[in-house]
């Protein structure tokens, strides 16, 4: 409560401005009715609560400012006060300050619901109770510096979806209120336009030239749409239905589409391209078998379709119209032409229909028949010219065109086919003689068979498997020297191979002649296209036993091994020698002889071998008296004995080779076994049967055939035997004449000669019928050599001996 005094001056309170918004400044003015000057108190709430200057108070003279009010505020009071009486005015009535809210903004979006890629919205910003506003926008609250009208549009991108940003607004004005609250976000939600679909609708599957296509553009979620169609990016703008239909070829492309409609959203994304692929029809292929033909032959047209099943066939010829046959429904069609004639030449194609697609063919390449009018004959040919047994031969039978079956005939055309075959060849293996004599071959084919004219017969002769002949160039030789080894077989119009080999004791796991009296180890360069083979041995003589034998063909036909020809040499070798008592080489028949086969070094397993002319087995038997260790004693010799010895070991070593002749006359002429050296002397001694009763006859010596002494002693003594003395020697006086030997002179050790070994005794052979080999050795050694006579022994019709001394 108040205490007023009577008659005191009333303050009077006024407020500018009031009400007010949050924000503006108050100004409170306190007035007294005097002229006289007053100071002002101020009181607010109640009225001892003096308002002090502040911050937001700020009292000058009569006013009191009040800065950003923000909410109702009072009451407030005011009373002068002056040093005069009265000394103070009543207080003023209470002023509260009423302050109300600034407006609000709000934005309205002119879309309801979702917003759809491409679309424009507008937005607008109400500010109610107050006009002339300046608007101002934001997005994302980024202010848009452009945008001032209430009202603005937005313009969502294409490819936009989901959230499109947040926009707020708000407002500033002139006149009180000056400004307005900004309003709530709203936010954008854009969605993706719905994307249209091209499907074909029929047919399924490949498309083929000639079929009609439905297209048709689905668009999801929505309906009552226009639809906009597009081949190759070009409008088609007669096209407005969901569905539409196409021709095919000329409307192939690529095919897209869109919707239109009035409703939101107003259209659809473009489909993406659906290409309109045109698969060519399958294409036919002919066959006509056989082609060319000949007259009066059967001839078969297939038409096939590779891709697909179950067709219905045409053949036409040269033209289009020209029908010449048609099958019913099948994989492959075939027609034929039962008995060809010249009119069937010509060019034929098929085409093909079907029930399902695609429902036809186009028609494949056309096919030229050919029809030659005559019969054809075969040709027989045969690979071989000669033909041995175990060989193989092959016929071919050869025609002009192809698809023939061939039949073979033997020794007479018209009999039954010894065999029939599906290629123009004919094999026979490991023939026999029985299998030769005249063939023939015809061709046939088709159903019925047409035949060809018979071939020209073909003569197949075939003889006995061959055995080849080996020869040497030497057999008896010095140490080093070479020999050179030729193989002959019969028909040398045959292009051979040949292969060498050595003998040595048979071995089960080599190869080994047929009566395993040797095995055979191959030479090295053991095959040749040649004839001959040289050995050039690199230390002693190669002595011993050569077979040879002769391949042709792929696989190799073989001929049988030739009969084994033997190297000797005279000289004593490192291995064993063979040595003879009486030491001579040739003897009268009734007497003994002694073989000894000299061991040296760790050789074992020796047995002695000969070399005849006979076919009879000769050995070393108890029947010959007298065997010991290293010796065979042949207590009574005949002319059968005559031959060469030589020993042979387990391993194929051989010693030096003795040429034995055995006399059944009255005269020998006893001469060196071996050979003898160069300025030795050498005595030849003419010796009698009956040496008893006239020791000592007057004799003539010979030397190749002429007298070169006459000695009354019965011996000639060369007291320095030099190379001219080498030669055949024999003895004549009036009890006969001796046969011929053959001396040879060695180089003395150490020598230097033209020729790198010494040359070997050949020995000394009997001119007689029965040992063939004398007269080979003459004809070579003295007839043929040509520094250093060879003694040659002919290798055919012999046989070698094994018979083991210990």
């Amino acid at each position: 409560m108040f205490c007023v005094s009577v008659g005191l001056p009333k303050a009077t309170l006024t407020v500018e401005p009031n009400p007010v918004f949050p924000g503006e400044t108050v100004t409170l003015t306190c007035s007294v009715e005097s002229d006289s000057i007053w100071n002002y108190q101020w009181y607010k709430d109640r009225n001892d609560n003096v308002v002090s200057q502040s911050g937001r108070h700020t009292i000058t003279g009569d006013t009191l400012t009040i800065n950003g009010a923000t909410v109702n505020e009072g009451p407030y009071w005011c009373q002068g006060e002056r040093d005069s009486r009265p000394t103070s005015s009543s207080i003023s009535d209470p002023v509260t300050i009423t302050v109300n809210a600034l407006p609000v903004a709000s934005v309205s979006v002119s879309s309801q619901g979702l917003l759809y890629s491409g679309e424009t919205v507008s937005l607008q910003c109400v500010i109610p109770g107050y006009t002339d506003w300046r608007y101002y926008w934001y997005k994302n609250n980024q202010h848009l510096p452009d945008e001032t009208s209430k009202v603005i549009d937005i313009t969502i991108p294409s490819t936009q979806t989901g959230q499109a940003g947040q926009y707020r607004c708000e407002g500033n004005r002139v006149s009180r209120p000056t400004s307005s609250l900004p309003s709530d976000p709203v936010t954008l939600t854009v969605k993706a336009l719905p994307t249209a679909l091209v499907k074909i609708v029929t047919p399924q599957g490949l498309l083929y030239p000639g079929e009609t296509v439905t297209l048709r553009c689905d668009i999801s979620d929505y309906t009552d749409w226009t639809y906009c169609w597009f081949r190759d990016n070009h409008h088609l703008p007669i096209q407005t239905r969901k569905t539409i239909t196409i021709s095919l070829p000329d409307q192939a492309g690529q095919y897209r589409c869109d919707g239109r409609r009035r409703d939101r959203p107003q259209k659809s994304y473009r489909s993406s391209a659906l290409p309109i692929i045109i698969t060519a029809l399958p294409k036919t292929t002919l066959t006509i078998e056989p082609n060319p033909a000949f007259t009066g032959e059967k001839v078969t047209l297939k038409c096939s379709v590779r891709s697909y099943s179950i067709w219905s066939y045409k053949w036409f010829k040269d033209r289009n119209d020209n029908v010449v046959s048609q099958s019913g429904y099948s994989d492959i069609g075939v027609s034929h032409i039962s008995r060809a004639d010249v009119s069937d030449q010509g060019q034929y194609w098929c085409e093909g229909n079907r029930v399902s697609r695609p429902t036809s063919s186009q028609p494949g390449d056309p096919v030229t028949l050919t029809v030659d009018d005559y019969q054809p004959k075969t040709t027989l040919t045969s690979d071989k010219e000669n033909i041995f047994t175990g060989d193989r031969v092959t016929l071919s039978c050869t025609v002009e065109s192809p698809g023939w079956k061939f039949y073979w005939y033997r020794h007479r055309p018209d009999s039954t086919p010894v065999t029939t075959t599906s290629g123009y060849s004919y094999t026979l293996s490991w023939v026999s003689v029985s299998d030769g004599g005249q063939y023939w071959c015809r061709a046939g084919r088709g159903d019925p068979v047409y035949y060809t004219l018979y071939s020209d017969p073909v003569q197949i002769n075939i003889t006995d498997q061959p055995q080849p002949v080996l020869s040497i160039s030497s057999q008896w030789l010095n140490p080093g020297d070479s020999v050179t080894l030729s193989c002959e077989v019969d028909k040398t119009s045959i292009v051979w191979r040949f292969s060498w080999y050595r003998t040595v004791p048979y071995r089960a796991g080599l190869p080994s002649l047929s009566d395993k009296s040797y095995s055979l180890q191959p030479l090295s360069d053991n095959v040749t296209s040649e004839d001959s083979y040289t050995q050039i041995p690199a230390g002693p003589t190669p002595t011993g036993g050569y077979v040879c034998r002769a391949g042709r063909g792929d696989p190799v036909y073989d001929t049988f091994y030739s009969e084994p020809q033997f190297l000797w040499s005279g000289d004593l070798q490192p291995s064993a020698s063979l040595t003879v008592n009486p030491n001579t080489t040739q003897h009268f028949t009734s007497k003994s002889l002694s073989l000894i086969c000299e061991l040296k070094g760790n050789s074992t397993g020796w047995r002695l071998k000969r070399h005849t002319e006979t076919a009879r087995r000769s050995e070393c038997p108890s029947t010959w008296r007298s065997i010991t260790e290293s010796t065979c004693t042949i207590t009574s010799l005949t002319t059968w004995h005559s031959g060469v010895f030589w020993c042979e070991s387990g391993s194929g070593e051989n010693s030096n080779a003795v040429n034995i002749t055995v006399n059944d006359g009255d005269v020998i002429l006893e001469s060196p076994v071996h050979p003898v050296t160069e300025g030795d002397s050498v005595t030849l001694t003419c010796t009698f049967r009956h040496q008893g009763t006239n020791p000592k006859l007057n004799t003539d010596f010979y030397k190749d055939g002429t007298l070169i002494k006459n000695e009354t002693t019965g011996e000639m003594t060369i007291p320095t035997v030099s190379k001219s003395d080498e030669g055949f020697y024999k003895c004549k006086s009036d009890e006969g004449e001796s046969p011929e030997s053959w001396v040879t002179v060695r180089d003395p050790p150490g020598s230097v000669v033209s020729i790198s070994l010494t040359r070997l005794l050949c020995g000394l052979l009997v001119m007689s019928p029965f040992l063939l080999v004398s007269i080979v050795l003459t004809v070579k050694c003295c007839r043929a050599r040509v520094k250093s006579p060879q003694h040659q022994i002919p290798c055919d019709d012999v046989i070698e001996q094994n018979e083991s001394l210990v």
